[in-house]
C-alpha cells in the first residue's frame, strides 16, 4: 500500500506540474498522450486503493467564501502538554515503558472527522474547548487525503504548518518589506482561518497527523506505534517519529537535536507518547495536562560574554531597534556576536549598559537572545538623533512598551522599499544590492538618493570591512553596479516607484511618448489619460510625482549617472496590432524562443496573456490542429487558431 501511495504522490507532483507549466506558464513539459496516460494511472490507483489526495489533479476543486466561521465545542477537550527541558526527567517519566519520540510541530491544532471514507468536518483547536470550523479550507490543504480506503468513523488530530520553504517564496512574492509575514506559524493560523479557501489553497498549508482519537472497529493491538503505521497506509503523512526506551531516549533527541537546521517544518521541541495506549489512558489527565505524552523543550545552550556596544539600527516604520553587540562565542555549532533586544522597555528590565557580562543563548536553537545581565550596570546614552538621517528622535509608550521612533518623515530608512524597488530586477537589477545590504548602507550614510548607488566606490574600505562582505564582494557588487548603469528608459521609470505604474505601463508609455522622457515627465493628464491603460488615478499619481521639486532633482541627479539605450521606436503606423490579443503556446520555429515572439507582439502594439478568453483576439500555435485545451478552447469561442507563418501574413498584409 505504501508503495501506491508514493506513486500516487509522484503522479500528482508530475501531473500539477505540467498543468502549471501548460496552463499558466504557456509551456509544455510532456505531449497531451503522455499526460493522458499518467492521469489514466493516477485515476485507477484512486480506484484501486480509495485515497483521493485535496491536490489531485482528478478533482474539480470548488473554492469556497464565507461571511464567517462557524463555531464548535470539541467532544473532549483539547490540553496542553507539561513541559520539560532536562532529558533526565523525560526519561524518568518513561520509565520502563516504550515511546513515541516525534517533533513538536509549530502550526495550528486541526481535528478531521472522516465519514464513510469521505472528509466530513474539520476544526481548529481553538481555545481548547471551542474551535473553529474550517472544514472548506481544510480541503485545500496541499497533502490531505479527502477520500481513504477505511470507511467507519475516523477521528484524528494533526497540525496544520506552512513550511519554512514555502514561507520564504511567499514574502518574497511581497514587496513592501513592512508587509511581510513574521514566521510559519502566525502565516499558517491567518491562512487556515481564511474565509476564502482558495487563499488557503495558495499558501500550500500542509496537514501532519500526530493522534488517532476513533477507528471504529479497528485492533491496533493497544499500539501507538501501529495506529501511526495505519494513518500513513490511510495516506496520511503523520509527524516524524522514532520509537524509544530508556536506553536509547538520549541518543534520539540528539539525532533530532542534529537534525534541527535542515528541518523544513516548523518546531518547537519534541513530544513523548506512551506506546502502550491503554497504559497512557489509565494515567488520566489533570486539569491542565493529559498525562499520556510530555513536551521537551530544548535545553538551552548559554555562553557568557562581555556586552561591547549597543547599535541602534532605525527601520522603514521609523522604529529604531537595539542590537547588543557582544564579544563571540559560539552556541549551538556557530558563531554569534549579535541579538536583538527589541526594545528600551527590555532593556530596561535587563539594565542594560555597555561593558556588562551577560550570558546569551539561541531561542529554539535558531535565534540568538540575552538570557542574563550578570553586572546589570543601567541602560545609558539612549540617542537622541537618529543614526540614518540625524533627526530627532523620541521615546513612545505603547501597550507599556517603550520604544525609540525617528520623527523625520524624510528619513531615508523610512524610504527602503522605493530603493529595494529601484535594484529589482524589472527596474535596474543590480545584483548584490539586497534589502538587507541597502538597509546597512542607507544606516552608515552611504546612500541617500538613488544617484549614491552609482558612487558606492567613495566608501571602500568600509564596505570591504563590513560583515557579510569582503574584497570579492564588493568587486562583483561595483560591477553589477557599472553594469547597471547602462539601462532603457521603461525599466528607469518602473524604478522610479510611481504609483501605480508598473513594468507594462512603463513600457506603454514609452512607445506613446516616443521614448522622450522630457516629454513624459512634462505630460498633463489629459494626455496621459489618452494612453491606452493610464485612466485618471495613474496620470495624477504620475503628475503629482513629477510636481515635486525634489523628486525632479532626484531624477536629474540619476539621469547624469545613467546611459539611457535607444530602443527601435515603432511609427504610429507600425503599431499594426494595437488593441489586439494574442496567446502563444507549443513550440515556436521562426522566433528564438516564446519570450522574443512576446517582444515582438508588445513592440508593434500587442498583449501577450496566458490564457485564452473571449477577449482573446488569436492564439498562436504551430499546431492547429492538436487537441490541446488552449486549441479547444479558441475553437468554442471561434478565436482564429495561427502557426507563425499565418502571424506573419498577418503583418505584412497590415491587418490586426
Amino acid at each position: 500500500m505504501e508503495e501506491k501511495i508514493l506513486k500516487m504522490k509522484e503522479l500528482i507532483k508530475t501531473l500539477n506540474e505540467a498543468g502549471k507549466a501548460y496552463y499558466q506558464e504557456s509551456r509544455e513539459l510532456m505531449s497531451n498522450y503522455e499526460y493522458d496516460k499518467l492521469y489514466d494511472q493516477l485515476t485507477d490507483l484512486e480506484k484501486e486503493t480509495g485515497i483521493i489526495f485535496s491536490n489531485s489533479p482528478t478533482q474539480k476543486v470548488g473554492y469556497q467564501v464565507l461571511s464567517q466561521l462557524p463555531k464548535e465545542t470539541h467532544d473532549s477537550p483539547m490540553l496542553s502538554l507539561n513541559k520539560t527541558k532536562s532529558v533526565e526527567e523525560l526519561g524518568q517519566w518513561l520509565g520502563d515503558k516504550e515511546g513515541l519520540l516525534s517533533w513538536k510541530m509549530d502550526g495550528l491544532t486541526i481535528v478531521l472527522t472522516y465519514e464513510g471514507g469521505v472528509l466530513s468536518k474539520a476544526v481548529t483547536r481553538g481555545n481548547g474547548e471551542i474551535g473553529e470550523v474550517i472544514t472548506n479550507n481544510a480541503k485545500a490543504f496541499a497533502n490531505l487525503p479527502l477520500n481513504i480506503s477505511y470507511k467507519g468513523q475516523l477521528i484524528l488530530r494533526g497540525e496544520a504548518v506552512i513550511k519554512y520553504s514555502d514561507f520564504k517564496k511567499i514574502n518574497e512574492e511581497i514587496q513592501d518589506v513592512d508587509a511581510r509575514y513574521k514566521n510559519p506559524r502566525n502565516l499558517c493560523s491567518g491562512s487556515v482561518r481564511q474565509l476564502n479557501s482558495q487563499i488557503t489553497a495558495e499558501r500550500n498549508v500542509h496537514f501532519f497527523a500526530f493522534a488517532l482519537v476513533q477507528a471504529e472497529g479497528v485492533d491496533f493491538h493497544n499500539s501507538r506505534n501501529r495506529q501511526f503505521q495505519w494513518l500513513k497506509h490511510q495516506g496520511f503523512e503523520t509527524v516524524e517519529w522514532k520509537m524509544v526506551t530508556g536506553e536509547n531516549l538520549s541518543e534520539k533527541i540528539q539525532e533530532f537535536a542534529h537534525a534541527v537546521e535542515k528541518n523544513d517544518v516548523p518546531s518547537d521541541g519534541l513530544v513523548l507518547l506512551f506506546d502502550d495506549i491503554e497504559y497512557g489512558r489509565s494515567l488520566g489527565r489533570t486539569a491542565k495536562f493529559p498525562r499520556d505524552s510530555i513536551a521537551f523543550k530544548w535545553a538551552d545552550e548559554t555562553q557568557e560574554t562581555k556586552l561591547s556596544y549597543i547599535e541602534w539600527s532605525a527601520s522603514r516604520t521609523g522604529l529604531i531597534n537595539p542590537v547588543a553587540v557582544f564579544e563571540p562565542v559560539e552556541l549551538e555549532g556557530t558563531t554569534v556576536s549579535r541579538a536583538s533586544v527589541h526594545n528600551i522597555s527590555i532593556m530596561e528590565s535587563l539594565q542594560l549598559g555597555e561593558g556588562d557580562q551577560i550570558t546569551v543563548y539561541k531561542a529554539n536553537m535558531i535565534i540568538p537572545q540575552i538570557a542574563e545581565n550578570l553586572t546589570r550596570s543601567g541602560v545609558k546614552n539612549i540617542p537622541t538623533e537618529c543614526p540614518v538621517c540625524g533627526g530627532p528622535t523620541e521615546i513612545r509608550q505603547v501597550n507599556d512598551v517603550k520604544s525609540l521612533y525617528c520623527t523625520n518623515p524624510d528619513c531615508q530608512a523610512k524610504k527602503i522599499k522605493s530603493f529595494t524597488l529601484f535594484v529589482s530586477r524589472d527596474a535596474l537589477n543590480i545584483d548584490g544590492l539586497s534589502e538587507a545590504t541597502l538597509e546597512k548602507f542607507i544606516g552608515e550614510g552611504f546612500i541617500h538618493e538613488y544617484a549614491d548607488i552609482f558612487h558606492l566606490d567613495r566608501h571602500k574600505e568600509a564596505i570591504v570591512e563590513m560583515e557579510g562582505f569582503g574584497q570579492k564582494s564588493y568587486d562583483n557588487l561595483i560591477e553589477a553596479v557599472k553594469k547597471a548603469s547602462a539601462t532603457t528608459l521603461p525599466r528607469l521609470i518602473y524604478g522610479l516607484g510611481i504609483t501605480g505604474i508598473g513594468v507594462a505601463n512603463a513600457k506603454v508609455l514609452c512607445r506613446h511618448f516616443h521614448y522622450d522622457f522630457q516629454a513624459m515627465r512634462a505630460a498633463k493628464e489629459e494626455e496621459l489619460v489618452e494612453v491606452d491603460g493610464i485612466g485618471a488615478v495613474l496620470a495624477e499619481g504620475w503628475c503629482s510625482f513629477f510636481a515635486s521639486e525634489k523628486n525632479n532633482k532626484i531624477v536629474d541627479h540619476l539621469l547624469s549617472e545613467l546611459t539611457i539605450e535607444n530602443e527601435d521606436i515603432e511609427d504610429e503606423e507600425e503599431q499594426v496590432f494595437q488593441g489586439k490579443n494574442f496567446v502563444v503556446t507549443g513550440s515556436v520555429e521562426k522566433f528564438s524562443n516564446r519570450k522574443e515572439l512576446q517582444a515582438f507582439i508588445e513592440a508593434k502594439g500587442g498583449k501577450v496573456t496566458g490564457s485564452v478568453t473571449a477577449k482573446t483576439s488569436y492564439l498562436i500555435n504551430n499546431d492547429a490542429t492538436s487537441g490541446s485545451s488552449k486549441n479547444k478552447k479558441a475553437k468554442e469561442l471561434g478565436i482564429p487558431i495561427l502557426t507563425e507563418e499565418d502571424f506573419l501574413k498577418l503583418l505584412t498584409e497590415g491587418e490586426g
